[in-house]
This record gives structure tokens, sequence and C-alpha cells, in this order.
């Protein structure tokens, strides 16, 4: 008996302790969110500004940050990764789930370094959802609604009721509301290329223009820019993609057991077998997220 005896009195120490310490109170619980930290002038979570360089918050799942013309923020969770949060920028927490993590950028720009799980980490804009695939990435939303984003880092996806743009390091993808992500592109290429491709994405509205400058993307493709022609495959006209086809093959050779036939039908596992040739990264990992999160695939607007 005696050793029962020791255990409830320790067990009775300990609860004397807590008792002191605590004021009879339980101890605090940590509210699933993002650590924020004032990085210049002052930001505010809600109607709280976060007050000195060094002042710091907590962002909780429904609220809103907000970052003034003079005003910088750093957003941080250790599962997670890291945010920087430019100045005029408004952005709301929607979700901390044990498998997903889910912020909506309202406007303004936003420097993101994510080391959590690919996939669980995802951003709405007004015109896309982005989805960090293992990466670092600059966000960018206009009052417009418009949107850019830049990877340096790994790889991105963008993606709009079943539209997909997939945007590896060095470079950028341009979206626009109604219309979604607009092609992929490196940022390197030739500003020829580049301004037929935005005609192309966002501005023609006949086939005469739409193949015109299709015409100016395909002249002008590099063998690096086999990104960009990939996902032209499904988005030109059906009776131009054997031209995007043939230009793209001798930059990136289709595995043997992708076929013409099948690329111009647009099987999808054609498609994704030829992807992984290009020497970005592994499409299952999309493919994946695609499965556990298609509730995920459309924007959730700020009420």
């Amino acid at each position: 008996m005696v050793p029962a005896v020791a255990a409830a009195a320790t067990v009775a120490a300990i609860l004397v302790v807590t008792f002191v310490v605590y004021g009879g109170k339980p101890a605090p619980t940590t509210v699933a969110g993002w650590d924020v930290s004032s990085v210049e002038g002052t930001p505010r979570i809600g109607r709280k500004p976060i007050l000195g360089k060094e002042g710091t918050g907590r962002l909780g799942v429904g609220q809103m940050l907000e970052t003034d013309s003079h005003s910088r923020a750093s957003l941080q969770a250790d599962e997670i990764g890291q945010i920087k949060v430019d100045p005029s920028t408004r952005l709301r927490l929607l979700d901390m789930g044990s498998g997903l993590k889910r912020i909506a950028l309202d406007r303004g720009t936003i420097h993101t370094y994510i080391w959590g799980p690919p996939g669980q980490f995802v951003v709405d804009t007004p015109s896309a959802v982005t989805v960090d695939l293992g990466c670092a990435y600059s966000l960018h939303v206009e009052d417009s609604g418009a949107g850019m984003v830049r990877t340096s880092l790994g790889w991105v996806g963008f993606k709009l009721n079943g539209h997909e743009s997939f945007i590896p390091a060095g470079a950028a993808c341009a979206t626009r509301p109604k219309v979604g992500p607009g092609t992929p592109y490196f940022e390197d290429a030739s500003a020829e290329f580049r301004a037929a491709l935005t005609r192309f994405d966002f501005e023609d509205s006949t086939s005469e223009q739409r193949a015109g400058d299709l015409a100016i993307v395909l002249a002008e493709a590099r063998k690096r820019d086999a990104l960009t022609l990939w996902h032209l495959l499904a988005r030109v006209d059906e009776g131009k993609r054997v031209l995007v086809y043939d230009r793209l093959r001798p930059f990136a050779p289709p595995p043997a057991s992708v076929t013409k036939e099948g690329i111009l039908r647009l099987d999808r596992t054609m498609l994704d077998l030829w992807w992984n040739e290009l020497g970005f990264d592994d499409i299952s990992v999309w493919r994946h997220w695609e499965r556990s999160w298609s509730g995920a695939g459309k924007p959730v607007r700020e009420k």
C-alpha cells in the first residue's frame, strides 16, 4: 500500500502547484492559426493593430490580416512555412485543418516559402486557386481580381473549374476573373512571345486573331518553352493542335508509350506522361491533390 500512498501524494502535490500557478484555471490552449509579426508600420488583425516593429499577434481561422501602404507583416506556422506580406495587402485565413491550410488573398502581394507537405497549402484569389507543390513563390492580386504568380523554387499549381496551369521555378502565369489561369511561360522568353501569349489567353476574340498569335508563339518558341507548348496542346482549337504537337516534339520527344493520336485527342494519361518527360516534377503529386481536395478547386469569395 505504501507505493500507492506515495503516488497519490505526488498527484496531489502536482494539483496544488497547478492551482497556485494558474489560479485554479486550466492552462491556455493555442488557437490554430499563424503567428504574425510586424515588419514595418502597423498591420492589423481585424481592428486590432500590431504595434511596433517587434509587435506580434495570432491570425486565427475566420480572421483578416491587412497592411496599409506603409506596413508589412510576416506570418509563420512551424509545420507549414512562412509568408511575407507586402504593403496594401488583405488576406483571410479560411482553414487550418490537418490536411489543408487555406488562405484567401483578396488583394496585394505575398511571398511564400512553404516546407509543409506538397498540396496542403492553398491560396484562393478572385480568379484562381493557387496550390503549393513544394515551393517558394510570389502571388499578386490587383483590385480588379486579376493576378500573377511567379515561382522561385519547386512548382505551383493554378486552377479554376478544371482549367489548370503548372508553374515551375523561373516561370510565371497570369490569371483573370471569369477566365482563370493563362498559359505559363518562362520570363526570359522573347517580348514577342510573351505579348502574343497574353493576347491569345485573354484578349483574342476571333479564330483569326488566335491563329495569328499562336503562329507568333510557335515561331518564337525555344526548347525551354516546351513548358508553354505542352499547356497549349489543351488550349488551342482542335484543328491547330497538330501544329503545337509538331513544334513541341523536337524540343521534348514524348515517351514511346505516348502516341500522336493520343495527344491530339487529349488523352490525359499520355499528356501526363509527356509532362513528366519535361523535367519539372512528377504530375502525380497534382493528381493526388485533385482527388483529395476536389472541393478546393474553386475560390472562396469574400462575404
